[in-house]
């Protein structure tokens, strides 16, 4: 019966095929600097209604739709500069949005701590959780403000009214604190907390706390166990073995996790409720699994690899739902399939189609009526026919290590001899890119450039071990990395050596000065954009600081000696660099400070090195304001151009 039933799901989508876009015209900057459009789209329990963020140029509200008059959506407006981090329906008519705000385009959204309610009707907004006593009105209630932040942390199995939230308090860094709360009234009933900062937890069907995570204030990873009403430690084996909890099957007989063995990639594993028994359900020898589709009753069905192109790694090929997700892979081919959301039961399901190429669009798929209609796209203005492809590649590092790169290449070139931008990206810790569409690159690739991405050493994707062997090092063995690759792409000739520069973001942007002072001669010219170029500044100013896990995280990343610190501080070696730079920046950059690109600024003025300036008031790390990031592309456009000429003519 189920496969029979499954068979005639997989029937009706072989009515469904992606759209194909005829190419036209060449992209327009605006195109690449667009912000607007929707994303995180919710099913309420029921499946009656639709809740969608809704980005429109700086505001931002959420939209919501019944599914039966997707015409007039209901608007629950966002106060100016704030946005949704995460949206969850607690039950069928009441939705929770944790909030946020966006400093810049070069971080995830800040989580702003605060947490609202609403009706489907968008009516009667009510805080869960805010900083400020100014807010305390909402919804006609008076509410002491909190001190601190919150997140929300999950929701009950079925949905009841409540969920469950996460607080950090500001004058106490030592303590992690979970609640269940009524949506409806805000009342909190307080069910776990442990004596470390910072956790995240994991409950199981019944909302029992049973394991917590996080980084401890020494920003080393730790992972609890409760075990007889007190916290268990479970720390890391002695050869760096990794136990990341992520939940439970809805019968709670089985927990889902991710390990790492001896820092390698972390593999997904089934073991039983306590952590015993671990069986492995997806591994790749290369790179850590994810992108885990799972069941509405926390079954996986499917994984893959986060590094290279994703391939799905059937898990129960035997699920009906697994069945209809292999078709659906099957559907739209060269392209990635994710659930997004179901109803509770199970019967509607949105599925996102997403590629190299295309930012993302969503489906709206009706397993009773055998249906799927296309709901929107993440970004309008892309037309995917008109983007280059991202090639995932291995190359092996001058002391041996195998590392990926991506190569982006203008859409009807040839990868041969072609002018080429290096592009490192930020973090630099567990942060990488990946075979996704990635702005930056495809605008690069659309001025006819070919664009290298490498994940160095510090990367994510490839297990804690990786990350690890990046610390201490952000001036020597990642930058040599960096310049290996280059290197690599110009003997296979994909790279011209005569027409190479380097560009790059946050920790990208401290790249971009340092493999230029590093590899004399490899580079036509640098572009740093809201970077770090001066590491002992960053114990003085800017945002990481200002915590204890912030300053532990300095003290393993770049050290506290002054000599070394001065010694990869790409200020304190301007003399070195020997090509132009355009230096772009935020004056009200948070994380990477206006003072860094004085700083720099003034290094190479003392030294005499050409450089460009591209300086925004109210502008955070990265340009947000599309106008600005409008100038901010021309402004890189136009410095390639001159120092490394005209990309290839993409067709």
């Amino acid at each position: 019966m189920r496969n029979g039933r499954a068979r005639a799901l997989a029937a009706a989508l072989c009515l469904l095929m992606p759209a194909v876009v005829a190419a036209g015209d060449p992209v327009s900057v605006e195109a690449f600097a667009h912000r607007g459009g929707f994303s995180m789209p919710r099913l309420s329990p029921d499946g009656k209604y639709l809740a969608v963020a809704l980005e429109q140029g700086e505001d931002h509200s959420v939209q919501i739709y019944h599914l039966d008059d997707m015409h007039h959506p209901k608007n629950l407006r966002l106060p100016f500069h704030q946005l949704p981090y995460d949206i969850e329906w607690a039950g069928p008519e009441r939705l929770v949005v944790e909030l946020a705000k966006f400093v810049g385009t070069l971080d995830h959204p800040e989580r702003q701590g605060e947490i609202i309610a609403a009706n489907a009707d968008g009516k009667r907004i009510l805080p869960m959780f805010i900083r400020e006593e100014a807010q305390a009105g909402r919804g006609g209630l008076q509410y002491t403000a909190d001190n601190g932040y919150a997140t929300i942390a999950s929701l009950p199995s079925k949905a009841n009214g409540h969920f469950y939230m996460q607080t950090y308090m500001w004058n106490d860094e030592k303590n992690t604190w979970l609640y269940d709360v009524n949506a409806d009234n805000g009342v909190r009933h307080l069910i776990g907390q442990i004596n470390v900062g910072d956790m995240d937890f994991t409950l199981d069907p019944d909302g029992k706390v049973r394991y917590a995570q996080g980084l401890d204030l020494s920003a080393n990873y730790v992972v609890y166990r409760m075990q007889n009403d007190r916290w268990v430690s479970l720390a890391d084996g002695e050869h760096g073995d990794r136990f990341e909890p992520i939940t439970f099957s809805q019968d709670k007989q089985h927990l889902y996790a991710r390990t790492s063995v001896k820092g390698g990639p972390l593999s997904l594993v089934q073991t039983n409720a306590d952590g015993t028994q671990s069986q492995l359900l997806a591994k790749d020898d290369f790179g850590s699994v994810g992108y885990v589709q799972w069941t509405p009753q926390n079954e996986p069905i499917s994984a893959s690899p986060v590094t290279g192109i994703p391939t799905s790694i059937v898990i129960n090929g035997d699920q009906p739902l697994s069945q209809i997700y292999q078709v659906l892979l099957s559907k739209f081919p060269n392209q990635f399939v994710s659930f997004s959301s179901f109803s509770e039961d199970g019967t509607i399901l949105i599925f996102k189609v997403s590629s190299d190429r295309d930012p993302g669009t969503y489906y709206l798929f009706d397993m009773k009526a055998r249906t799927v209609a296309k709901l929107f796209s993440e970004n309008a203005s892309i037309d995917p026919d008109k983007m280059g492809s991202r090639v995932p590649m291995h190359f092996i590092a001058s002391d041996g290590m195998p590392l990926e790169a991506i190569l982006t290449v203008p859409h009807g070139a040839t990868m041969n001899n072609l002018p080429m931008v290096l592009l490192p990206h930020g973090g630099p810790f567990d942060i990488s890119d990946t075979w996704f569409f990635d702005t930056d690159a495809q605008f690069l690739a659309s001025r006819g450039y070919l664009v290298l991405q490498i994940n160095y050493r510090g990367s994510g994707g490839r297990g804690p071990g990786f990350v690890d062997a990046g610390y201490g090092k952000w001036g020597t063995r990642i930058q040599q990395d960096l310049i290996d690759g280059v290197k690599w792409a110009e003997a296979q000739h994909y790279g011209d050596p005569k027409r190479v520069c380097v560009f790059g973001g946050s920790f990208g942007g401290y790249s971009a000065m340092m493999t230029v002072i590093r590899a004399p001669g490899l580079f036509k010219c640098a572009i740093g954009e809201a970077g770090i170029y001066d590491l002992a500044m960053m114990y003085d100013k800017g945002d990481i600081k200002e915590r204890t896990i912030g300053r532990s995280y300095l003290e393993q990343a770049i050290g506290k000696d002054p000599s070394e610190l001065a010694a990869n501080s790409p200020d304190k070696l301007a003399d070195k660099i020997d090509v132009p730079v355009l230096l772009i920046h935020g004056e009200a950059d948070e994380r990477a400070p206006y003072a860094q690109a004085k700083a720099m600024r003034a290094a190479l003025e003392a030294a005499h090195k050409p450089y460009e300036w591209l300086i925004k008031p109210n502008e955070g790390h990265g340009f947000y304001k599309e106008e600005n990031r409008v100038d901010m592309y021309n402004h890189v456009q136009s410095f390639l151009e001159k120092n490394i000429g005209p990309g290839v003519q993409a067709n």
